[in-house]
């Protein structure tokens, strides 16, 4: 099991594939095992890196506290460690935010910019924020992860035919200590890029679910402000790398190898067969086997 340790750090990672290097940052209560649709689509043409983010999966919870700063500066070093000097950065909700500190970070050494459903602030200034924050901290802190990452998953694949992402998403987060999970969406809330957007000089990419828990004005918003491409998946909720594992596959590779997006015509989530259904969950229940998950 490769980590990168120093004096500061232990970060589990994978790697996979041979290419131009891609990093792939995980969201919240979950590890980079969960990026396995877009690896198995991705991994022919590019030398693609999964990390779990301090605190998460098998990586030591950081020394010196939780914040979105502090995790893309760990993230930077694993990049000097694997001698990886121009990464192209996908980030999801909070990987996200840590993908954009990473690029302000070092500006001419990101050539892509992948964000899925992520904003330039999580800070509670409105009330849809504040509950979103405040509303799942209360439940975790209530009836604990277990309990809570079953609401949370229900959320997230409220679909019939969505049951082998739901139980999955359950037991990755049912799994997380709970100190780690909250000091994590903490630092998210307190976190703001806004000031330093202007230094970003890449290509970028939002993929913004119609329905994702967070409004879609405010990533068109962010769109505009970084003259981003913008997608927009019809039917996805926040879960989008899993419910619409087609239309985010496509976009990515667009952005990677400098192609236009896919015709708007596509931008649907995922509506699976029973027999595709059924592959979904062989495909996670193999990539969890081989990608242990996190253990208190």
């Amino acid at each position: 099991m490769p980590f990168f340790r120093n004096d500061d750090l232990s970060i589990h990672y994978l790697e996979r594939g041979r290419g131009e290097p891609l990093l792939l940052i995980h969201g919240l209560g979950s590890t980079g095992a969960d990026w396995a649709f877009q690896v198995a689509a991705l991994e022919h043409r590019f030398r693609i890196i999964t990390p779990d983010l301090p605190g998460s999966g098998h990586s030591q919870p950081p020394r010196t506290g939780y914040t979105i700063a502090g995790f893309a500066s760990a993230l930077w070093k694993l990049m000097d460690h694997l001698e990886v000097k121009k990464p192209n950065i996908v980030g999801f909700s909070l990987g996200g935010a840590v993908a954009l500190e990473m690029a302000t970070m070092r500006p001419a050494h990101v050539p892509r910019l992948g964000l899925i459903n992520s904003l330039a602030t999580y800070q509670p200034r409105d009330i849809r924020k504040r509950l979103e924050i405040y509303i799942s901290a209360s439940i975790v802190r209530l009836f604990g992860m277990p309990r809570a990452a079953y609401l949370m998953s229900a959320r997230l694949f409220p679909e019939p035919w969505q049951r082998a992402l739901r139980e999955h998403a359950a037991h990755v987060l049912g799994t997380v200590p709970t100190n780690s999970y909250l000091a994590t969406g903490l630092a998210l809330a307190r976190w703001a890029i806004f000031d330093r957007l202007h230094l970003l000089k890449c290509r970028t990419l939002l993929i913004a679910a119609e329905n994702d828990f967070t409004p879609l004005a405010e990533k068109q918003e962010l769109a505009a402000r970084l003259d981003a491409e913008l997608v927009v998946v019809k039917g996805s909720r926040h879960g989008t790398p899993f419910d619409s594992v087609e239309i985010t596959n496509a976009s990515l590779l667009a952005l990677l190898i400098d192609q236009p997006l896919p015709s708007s015509a596509g931008w649907v989530r995922d509506t699976p067969t029973r027999a595709q259904a059924l592959s979904l969950a062989g495909s996670i229940a193999e990539e969890h086997a081989v990608s242990p998950l996190l253990l208190d």
